[in-house]
């Protein structure tokens, strides 16, 4: 429990300008990969709420959902924007793509 409060309190006090570039790309292009993200899969799967808060301090008042793909990547994006199936489209080619090189 100490380290489920510890990893909230962390996303909680992160500051605005290590998420900026991300709230910045998921306003152009309404996706950001796991990789460009400041989070990692515990985050998203105890800390959603929290990254929500976090990207809305930085000025992206948009709806944000999460998928992962087997769990070897994950994406934030846009419900709007993306339909669920393509961004998890777009994982697995990028998971394929790693695999293969």
């Amino acid at each position: 429990m100490k380290a489920l409060a510890k990893l909230k309190e962390g996303v909680e006090t992160m500051s605005v300008a290590r998420i900026q570039e991300a709230a910045d790309e998921l306003e152009r292009h309404g996706l950001i990969r796991e990789a460009q993200l400041p989070f990692n899969r515990a985050h998203f799967n105890t800390c959603f709420a929290e990254i929500e808060a976090l990207f809305q301090r930085a000025g992206y008042h948009k709806a944000l959902d999460v998928v992962g793909y087997q769990g070897e990547a994950y994406a934030m994006f846009d419900p709007n924007r993306w339909d669920p199936v393509a961004v998890l489209r777009c994982l697995r080619d990028d998971v394929e793509s790693r695999v293969a090189s």
